[in-house]
């Protein structure tokens, strides 16, 4: 298990390199690798802990220099995955999620599928648009609309929105700015970064929770 985590933290402190090695081995078949990555992320409940928002950054960055890959096939193939993951989270949601979650799990409390319904009956769609920037929350903000009953009509339109948001401007930011030197020197930097940007609104909500409780 050690072994594991210890493989886990090495990939995504040189996900630029392990990256790179992939396309590099790997050339057309990197496109079905990267898909399959973010169908993952964002389509099934217990893979929550993938890379989503570095990977994407670092997929444009490396794509710009190798070009192994074209970043212009790359962005409409990584969306079309994020959106069939979604769905795949959404209907499963729907259709199991009350007869799955009967008990409460380690990872996800019935209260939490609760709590997050009442932010959506409160926010609205809209929190599928913010949710898809925050890690672990990307990944669950399906599954609760679709236990939610959410109709499907308004899902897939908030869906489709902030997968455009999400692939396109993580993927070209990398794409144009992953080679500038002190972005390419500093890359661990940069992705450490990125991933602490997107769970700031957890560490803030969660704080707020417990200050307001205290």
């Amino acid at each position: 298990m050690l072994d594991f985590f210890a493989q886990a933290l090495d990939f995504f402190r040189h996900l630029d390199v392990h990256l790179e090695n992939i396309m590099r081995d790997y050339e057309l078949a990197t496109y079905l690798i990267l898909a399959l990555i973010i169908f993952c992320e964002t389509g099934l409940v217990v893979t929550p802990f993938l890379p989503g928002d570095s990977l994407l950054f670092a997929a444009g960055a490396i794509t710009a220099k190798t070009g192994i890959l074209n970043v212009w096939l790359l962005i409409p193939l990584l969306f079309c995955a994020a959106i069939l993951g979604d769905n795949t989270n959404y209907f499963f949601g729907k259709y199991l999620g009350d007869r799955v979650f009967t008990k409460d799990y380690w990872f996800l409390k019935r209260k939490y599928i609760d709590q997050t319904h009442e932010f959506y009956e409160k926010h609205g769609g809209r929190t599928l648009i913010i949710a898809r920037f925050v890690p672990i929350v990307r990944t669950f903000a399906p599954f609760v609309a679709g236990v939610g009953k959410m109709d499907y009509r308004k899902f897939i339109g908030y869906c489709v929105a902030g997968g455009i948001l999400w692939v396109t401007s993580l993927t070209l930011a990398g794409y144009f700015f992953g080679q500038i030197p002190i972005v390419k020197n500093n890359f661990e930097i940069v992705v450490l970064g990125i991933i602490g940007f997107s769970v700031l609104p957890i560490v803030i909500e969660f704080a707020r929770a417990k200050w307001g409780k205290k």
